[in-house]
């Protein structure tokens, strides 16, 4: 398989907007590090605040599932950092199309 992106949308507890803020940043910066992570961004939406998205490009399928399952800093967000979640609005794996 080549080059996967991923689009991720996680709406922040009330008044959780700044804790969730600080993980995603730490979260996201760690990533950028690991091997095959092409490209790894975080956003929050102007028109809905609370809501951050994610935008992940990872070299391979397989990359990104070494990330997500074996990565320190996933496994500690996934255990400490998403009780500031109120949920996943979306999440959406793609492949480019041109």
């Amino acid at each position: 398989m080549g080059e996967l992106f991923i689009v991720a949308g996680l709406r922040a507890k009330e008044g959780k907007d700044g804790e969730l803020r600080r993980d995603l940043a730490e979260l996201v910066e760690l990533s950028r590090q690991e091997e095959g992570s092409i490209r790894y961004d975080l956003f929050v939406s102007r028109d809905e605040p609370g809501l951050f998205v994610l935008v992940e490009h990872w070299a391979s399928e397989e990359a990104r599932s070494k990330h997500h399952n074996e990565s320190s800093h996933i496994q500690r967000f996934h255990d400490d950092g998403r009780r500031n979640v109120e949920r996943t609005e979306f999440f959406h794996m793609l492949d480019r199309v041109v």
